[in-house]
């Protein structure tokens, strides 16, 4: 700064200070969107359908998925043909899944963070009588 320049502070007007802060909000949710955007092509799904001992699907199963991290369950109840389906699944998170209806269950599987493919098809097979009943 040279000596002989002065700074002097004048006040901002109500009107640009509003002006000021709604630039920035909608140059934070520009830069929000545009991020989540980047991140949901990285995201996973994982879908499928249940099915009993003779693959036929059922209706009303439901399906849990376990984030093996945080231990966070997600329930799905499948559709009249079955099918169920996980979005916006975390790619660096091991996840457990399976489907229960009445008093069967079926396998537990893991969907890996190793596996690359976005999306991840799984049938259910709700073949075992589940455990303690």
């Amino acid at each position: 700064m040279i000596p002989s320049e002065r700074w002097t502070l004048r006040p901002v007007s109500r009107r640009s200070s509003c002006g000021l802060l709604a630039a920035l909000a909608l140059a934070g949710m520009l830069g929000t969107s545009a991020a989540a955007r980047q991140d949901s092509g990285r995201l996973r799904t994982v879908r499928g359908v249940v099915i009993d001992a003779k693959n036929e699907p059922i209706p009303s199963a439901i399906v849990y998925l376990k984030n093996t991290r945080s231990l966070a369950v997600r329930t799905y109840i499948a559709s009249n043909e079955g099918h169920y389906r996980f979005s916006g699944l975390d790619p660096n998170v091991d996840y457990q899944i399976h489907a229960e209806h009445q008093d069967f269950t079926s396998t537990m599987h893991t969907i890996s963070s190793y596996d690359s493919h976005r999306e991840i098809v799984v049938a259910l097979k709700v073949d075992r009588k589940k455990s303690g009943k």
